[in-house]
This record gives C-alpha cells, sequence and structure tokens, in this order.
C-alpha cells in the first residue's frame, strides 16, 4: 500500500510541476536556513567541550563592591595566591592550573623579531585541564622547568623554519630573559574560550626580575590570574562556593582605610564566585574576558528565526495544496466511489507531503553545504556540516521530513478529504467558511513574523548609524595606538621631540588605557567634607596619564586645566570628568576646582574637569573618571597615541617607524588605528544586522509564495464572479482592487498584531545599549506599508491575470 502512495505521490507532483516546484522551492529554503541555524547553535553549545574533564572544571571570578551589595567590578580574573589557598582550604579540589597573560610580546629568535598577542604564563597542570594533544614534548613536565616555552606548529614555523624547535632559545623582552622551547601543542579547536599561541613556564614568574614569588603568594591586588579549580566527577561545586565568604574572611586581610567601619569584613569587600568552564563562552560576560565570548540570548534569538521560518515554509506548504485542491477534487470524488476510505486519502496525501519534504531535506542538505562558507565569512563564525552529523543531531534531523511533511500536510489532507463526492464530481466545490478562516489565519501568521523581522532588522541598522556616527566627546579619527614599551621611560622626551619634528606627527599620548577599552582600574578615594577627609562611596575609575594624553584626543575642559609641565606639583594633582563631578556632590565644574581629595592614599587637589566623553562603548554609561599623572607609587603606561597628520599618513607612519627602530631596535614595529578598535566594539550588531536582513528577506520571499497560494485558491472559486463583473463593465483596475482588498485585509491585521509585538521586542534589544535611539513610529508604519506592498505585489500577479481573462471563458465553465 504505502509502494502504491508513494507511486501515485510521484504521479502527482509530476503531473503538477509549476505547484509542485513552488512547494519544494519553499521548503528548501526554509530547510536551508534551519540548518545553517542548527549548524550555528551546535558550534556555539559546542565550546569548551572537548576537553576530557569540561563537565568537572570551574573557574574562579572576583566581584568588588563600591558599597553595600552594590557590584561595582566582576573580574573573570583573581588574584594570584587564590588558586593555592583555595587548594589547601578544601582538599576535594583536585587541581588547580593558573594563567597570566603577557598581552603583547616581544620575541626574537637570531634575526627574527615578531610580537605576540596570545602568549601566556602558564603551569605544569595546565594540560590536565585543557586536552590538547602535544605534537613534541611532555604535558606534565614541559611547562615545569623556568625559562621553558611552548608554542604551536605554525609560531615555530615562522621562528624556525623547518629545523627541529625542541631545545632551541628564544629571546623575550629586550634580550633579558632566554626561554629554552620544550614543546609543540597543536592549536586549541575553533570551540575554545581562549586560543594561546605560546605558553610560558608559570614558575618563571618567581623571577623577582619579573614577578617574584612573595608577590604570587601574597598580592590580592593584581586581579589577572585567570585561576581553573577541578573537582571530582560528579562533584557539587555549590558546597564549596557557599563557603567562599568564610574563607575570604579568614585567608585575606585588607588594611583598614580612613572612614572605613572597622569591623568590616572582607567578604563584603569582595567576593569570590565560580563559573563552569562549558558556561563561560555563552554565558560569561565580566570585564576581562580572555576573548569575546558569545552570547546565550543570541541562540535563543536564532532558534526562534529556524522555526520561524521553518513555520512559514509550512504554511506555505499548507496554502499552495489547497490551492490545487480544485484541480485533485475529482480524482478525490472517484476514489471514494470506487471504495477509498477517508484515512486512505489522508494517508495518500500525507506520503505526499513527506515525499516532497525529503526532496526539500537533500537539496537543503546540498545548499547548506554550498552557503556555510558565505555564513562563516558574514557572521565571523567557524560552522561546518560535519557538527550536523552528530547521531544527537542527525537523528532529529532525518526525522524533520516526517514531522514537516505530517504539520504541512495534515490540514491539506484533511480538508481534501473531506470532499463530498457527488458534489465534486457535478463540479461543485466550495470550501466551508471555517477552511477559509483557517488559512487567513496562516496568512496573518506568515506577515506577522515577517513584520516582526522587518522592524528588528530597520532598528539594527538604525542603531548601528546611531553609534557609528554619534559625537564621542574627542576625536578618535587618525589617531594611531601602540603599545608602550617602558624600556623607554629614560629617553622618553628625546623619542617624542624626534616625533613632533615630523610636521605629519600632530601630537603624542601615553596612558594606562586608551579610548575603545573597558575601565577596570579603581583605588580607594576620600574627598573634604566636613573637616576631614571622608571615603566616597562612588566607584571612581582611572587613568594614568601624561602632559598630552588630553590635547592627543582632543578632549575638551569644561573647567580649570589639563596637566602641565609647568607645575611641578601636578603629580599629586587630578583632573576628573563631568560624571565625576556630579557623583562626588559638587555642583558645577568650577565648584570641583582646587577641591581637596585622596587617591589611592595620595593627597591632592582638582585642577580640572574634562567634558564628559566615551571612553568605552556605548553599550556602557559614561562613569565617574579620574586622570592622574604616574607617581612613585603608581607609575605605568600600556598604551602610546600618536595624533597623525590624515592628509599625510604614509610619511607620519613611516617617520613613526623610522624613530621607533631608532631608539627600540629590539621591540617589533606594530601599531593600531583607533578608530578601527572603535569599528570592532559593535562586530557582533553588525553580524546580527546582516544575519536579520538576510533571515527578513527569506521570511517575506516564502511568505509571498504562502500569500501567491492562497490568492489563485480564491481566485480560482471566484472565476464567474470575475467573468460577470467585466460584463457588466467593470474595469481591469477595478477587478484588482476587488480580488486584493480582502488579501491586504489580512496583511493589515498582520501589522496590528505583530508591531507591537515587534516594538516591545526591539526596546528590549535596545536595552543592552546606554546610549540608544528611540524607535519611531514612522519604523513601524514603514514595515507595515512594505508588507502592504509587498503583498500587493503578489497578489496582482494573479488578479491581473485572472481580471484580463475572457470573460466567455469564465461564464462557460463549470
Amino acid at each position: 500500500m504505502i509502494k502504491n502512495y508513494l507511486r501515485s505521490a510521484i504521479r502527482n507532483i509530476a503531473r503538477h510541476p509549476f505547484i509542485s516546484f513552488i512547494n519544494v522551492f519553499g521548503l528548501t529554503v526554509g530547510l536551508t536556513c534551519c540548518l545553517l541555524i542548527i549548524a550555528y547553535i551546535v558550534n556555539e553549545r559546542s565550546y569548551d567541550k572537548f576537553n576530557k574533564n569540561a563537565g568537572n572544571i570551574y573557574r574562579v571570578t572576583r566581584i568588588f563592591y563600591a558599597g553595600p551589595n552594590v557590584e561595582s567590578l566582576h573580574l573573570s580574573a583573581v588574584a594570584p595566591p587564590f588558586g593555592p589557598l583555595l587548594q589547601t582550604a578544601f582538599p576535594d579540589i583536585k587541581k588547580i592550573t593558573r594563567m597570566l597573560p603577557n598581552g603583547t610580546t616581544a620575541l626574537r629568535y637570531k634575526e627574527k623579531l615578531f610580537n605576540e598577542q596570545n602568549s601566556f604564563f602558564a603551569d605544569e597542570n595546565f594540560f590536565d585541564f585543557f586536552t590538547v594533544p602535544l605534537e613534541k614534548g611532555d604535558s606534565r613536565s614541559s611547562l615545569k622547568e623556568p625559562y621553558s616555552v611552548m608554542m604551536t606548529p605554525a609560531v615555530a614555523q615562522k621562528y624556525f623554519g623547518n629545523q627541529d624547535p625542541m631545545n632551541k632559545t628564544i629571546i623575550l623582552d629586550n634580550n633579558k630573559h632566554e626561554f629554552k622551547v620544550t614543546g609543540i601543542f597543536k592549536p586549541f579547536p575553533a570551540n575554545s574560550h581562549m586560543h594561546p599561541d605560546i605558553l610560558m613556564s608559570f614558575n618563571t614568574l618567581k623571577d623577582t626580575s619579573i614577578y617574584g614569588e612573595k608577590q604570587l603568594e601574597t598580592n590580592f591586588g593584581n586581579n589577572s590570574f585567570y585561576t581553573y579549580l577541578l573537582f571530582p566527577k560528579g562533584y557539587n561545586a555549590d558546597k564549596v562556593e557557599a563557603q567562599l565568604p568564610n574563607f575570604l574572611d579568614e585567608y585575606v586581610h585588607f588594611p583598614v582605610m580612613a572612614g572605613m567601619p572597622r569591623n568590616l569584613k572582607t567578604h563584603q569587600i569582595t567576593k569570590l564566585t565560580f563559573q563552569k568552564l562549558t558556561d563561560i563562552h555563552l554565558r560569561s560576560h565580566l570585564d576581562d574576558e580572555i576573548e569575546e565570548n558569545g552570547n546565550i540570548t543570541r541562540v535563543y534569538i536564532f532558534s526562534a528565526i529556524a522555526l520561524f521560518i521553518l513555520l512559514i515554509a509550512c504554511i506555505n506548504y499548507m496554502n499552495l495544496s489547497t490551492a490545487r485542491s480544485t484541480l485533485r477534487a475529482k480524482e478525490i470524488g472517484i476514489r471514494k466511489v470506487i471504495g477509498a476510505q477517508r484515512k486512505e486519502i489522508i494517508s495518500q496525501f500525507l506520503s505526499e507531503s513527506v515525499l516532497i519534504t525529503w526532496v526539500a531535506l537533500i537539496l537543503a542538505i546540498g545548499l547548506t553545504f554550498f552557503l556555510v562558507p558565505m555564513v562563516n565569512s558574514l557572521s565571523n563564525q567557524n560552522l561546518s556540516v560535519s557538527s550536523l552529523l552528530q547521531w544527537r543531531v542527525l537523528l532529529p534531523v532525518l526525522l524533520l521530513p516526517f514531522i514537516i511533511g505530517i504539520i504541512s500536510g495534515i490540514y491539506p489532507s484533511l480538508f481534501m478529504s473531506s470532499f463530498i463526492p457527488v458534489k465534486v464530481l457535478k463540479g461543485i466545490l466550495k470550501a466551508g467558511s471555517g477552511g477559509i478562516s483557517f488559512r487567513k489565519v496562516l496568512v496573518v501568521t506568515q506577515f506577522s513574523i515577517s513584520i516582526i523581522l522587518i522592524v528588528a532588522t530597520t532598528v539594527v541598522y538604525q542603531q548601528l548609524q546611531y553609534v557609528e556616527n554619534k559625537a564621542l566627546g574627542f576625536n578618535k579619527d587618525h589617531i594611531i595606538t601602540m603599545n608602550y614599551v617602558t624600556t623607554l621611560n629614560k629617553q622618553y622626551e628625546a623619542f617624542r621631540n624626534d616625533l613632533l619634528s615630523n610636521t605629519a606627527v600632530k601630537s603624542v599620548g601615553r596612558s594606562s588605557r586608551i579610548p575603545s577599552g573597558r575601565l577596570l582600574d579603581d583605588q580607594n578615594a576620600s574627598i573634604l567634607q566636613g573637616g576631614s577627609m571622608q571615603p566616597i562611596k562612588v566607584d571612581l575609575k582611572f587613568i594614568t596619564t601624561d602632559y598630552d594624553f588630553v590635547n592627543t584626543y582632543g578632549m575638551q575642559m569644561a573647567s580649570g586645566r589639563n596637566f602641565s609641565r609647568a607645575y611641578s606639583t601636578d603629580t599629586n594633582n587630578y583632573v576628573i570628568n563631568e560624571t565625576a563631578v556630579a557623583a562626588l556632590g559638587w555642583k558645577t565644574p568650577e565648584n570641583a576646582l582646587n577641591k581637596d581629595m585622596s587617591y589611592a592614599g595620595i593627597k591632592g587637589k582638582v585642577i580640572g574637569v574634562v567634558k564628559d566623553f566615551h571612553f568605552e562603548s556605548l553599550h556602557q554609561k559614561i562613569i565617574p573618571l579620574l586622570f592622574q599623572l604616574p607617581s612613585l607609587r603608581n607609575s605605568y603606561y600600556h598604551n602610546l597615541s600618536i595624533k597623525i597628520d590624515g592628509n599625510n599618513s604614509q610619511a607620519a607612519i613611516s617617520a613613526i617607524q623610522e624613530t621607533w627602530k631608532k631608539y627600540l631596535p629590539e621591540t617589533p614595529f606594530d601599531f593600531t588605528f583607533l578608530d578601527r578598535k572603535f569599528a570592532k566594539l559593535y562586530n557582533t550588531e553588525h553580524q546580527q544586522g546582516t544575519l536579520f536582513t538576510i533571515f527578513s528577506c527569506i521570511a517575506i520571499f516564502i511568505a509571498c509564495l504562502g500569500l501567491f497560494g492562497l490568492s489563485a485558491f480564491t481566485i480560482t472559486q471566484r472565476v464567474k464572479e470575475i467573468g460577470v463583473r467585466k460584463v457588466l463593465g467593470a474595469n481591469v483596475p477595478q477587478i484588482v482592487i476587488e480580488l486584493s482588498k480582502d488579501f491586504l485585509k489580512l496583511v493589515l491585521i498582520a501589522a496590528i498584531i505583530a508591531l507591537p509585538i515587534a516594538w516591545l521586542s526591539m526596546n528590549k534589544w535596545l536595552t543592552g545599549f546606554a546610549f540608544r535611539i528611540n524607535i519611531s513610529w514612522w519604523v513601524l508604519a514603514m514595515a507595515g506599508v512594505m508588507a502592504l506592498i509587498i503583498a500587493f505585489v503578489t497578489i496582482s500577479f494573479q488578479s491581473i491575470k485572472a481580471a484580463l481573462a475572457n470573460p466567455v471563458k469564465s461564464l462557460r465553465s463549470e
């Protein structure tokens, strides 16, 4: 019987090739989108699961409080003593491993000199946590000895070519330290939350010229060490996490600052938490992640889009199947007359639906193979069709034709199997009002989804335009940023003067951080109140700058002055922003001038107030910020910023490179334009906007196919009516309007339903930005009008064809 069903299904598909093509094409597009999004979801949820002990590994994170339960900072790295202390306090912890990122690392082998961006200090337990195969060396001992280093094959090839890299020596940090190559590890998979290229022995940090063993044991202030814990299999880590407040009170003691309550406990100032390794990529967005992570919300959004597009494709199939019901009415009548039962007719139509869906799935798999490289390029992902071959994914995919086939075919099969043989054989075929209503609901659903996606695309595009064009409070154009090298300190003035001697170089400034980064550094601050210094209840971040930083970035002063070389006392003075003025309780920038304050224990005065500017991305609010010159207690720069002439960029870069090599011959010359750093801040939103646009177009296209089917069905039922109207004098535009208005009403209803949902959804999305657009009424109106126009064009194809038909033939038809 099944064989007969399939033979009949193939004959019917071949008998009506155009409608069958539209059915297969619509389902193929829908299934292709679904497969691509499934590949994306599988990839996102697979992060870090390649590690053998992934389910038992936790990362330690640290929270700081600005006040009672007021979180000011949540770091994914912690201070170096915490790892060993946790293992001592909680023996159930099997192992710990610590990593310290080394930032931009200058390495040299003979004449080859490179800057490495992904270098870390890692301890000997590292490979017990992260399951990465080694090509050479031993996972247990290669990082044990100080001054040993491991690297990926690509890095080894860069330095040593085809030579065996083992036991070769590379030079770190301007000839200061020699590291012996003790191992080669394969690159971390793409689905890892980190991708180190170079691993240096953690024990090297015990050298006081690098960090110092005492510092590793006692420094609770440097929260730069990524610390991971390995628990026994199935162990409930929540038991240990619940004891962390007591652990902090026992092991960590902060000096009591002036004005702080003397009975304040450590856990009221800071907090430790545990984070599952497998949760890092999708559920962790802390202030100092190793790399940019994904987002579980994005996974949910694209999962919903996949379901919506698949639903639209199924609705499209239903409408087209019912549209051709008139072509098969007599077939159904004859089947019933010769004894076919309703369940057999239902089975026949379901088998056709499943067969068409199988054909669509096969085509969709081929299309997915073809489109994956393009999607990877657009979305900066690393999707692979092979991810769909896992049995947990493959089995549901193979069941899709049956599920979608039944969902798509159940309504048409029930509808067509309900035909009364006597009526259909006489040519009397009229669908009941309930059937028409259901199809109308399907069209409304399709266009509601399409309108929501149109609004989403428009809002994402507008927000991106807003953040890219908003005035930042400084000029980010034509600024080159570089890593500052401390060996330049003694000859910096000569270096700066050499740069400025070239007219293409406008200004040079140094700072601990640069705009486009995050503001993470803060110290205890006090201001003069009631005759004594009182600690503030404000989270006041700071940047160490030099005299030229403000001018290099073109920042404007709201009152007072910038730091000046003419004032030797400025090393104890401060410049703050307007937000800090308000947060500290001073009414105006002028009121803040010459106010006494203490920061990190250094007493000074406020000498200037800089106008608010966007140091971070527009996702973050402008926060209270303090500028300070380096002092004996706080002397460091990490970044060099150079303002160049935009009309003579190449000459400026050449001059900078020549000067750099003159003063720093052992350090590679490497730079980035600041505007590119800001552009990267919104990469995720750009990718979302691109994907929303693609999915919107696909959803609208499939919805139009469904509308095409319903209009074809309805116009077929009104052939004689059209003929009568033409005989009575109706012209083509009048007939087109008459035939279109009912469908346009459906789209209008869809807009009424969809627009409030779209407005609420996109407003929620915009809450991810501290600075954002307001969704204008015209955006919603435009989405509705676009849907109406698209629908009208789709319907007009059928309507005009019917209106131009010969009325004589229409009136003769039975």
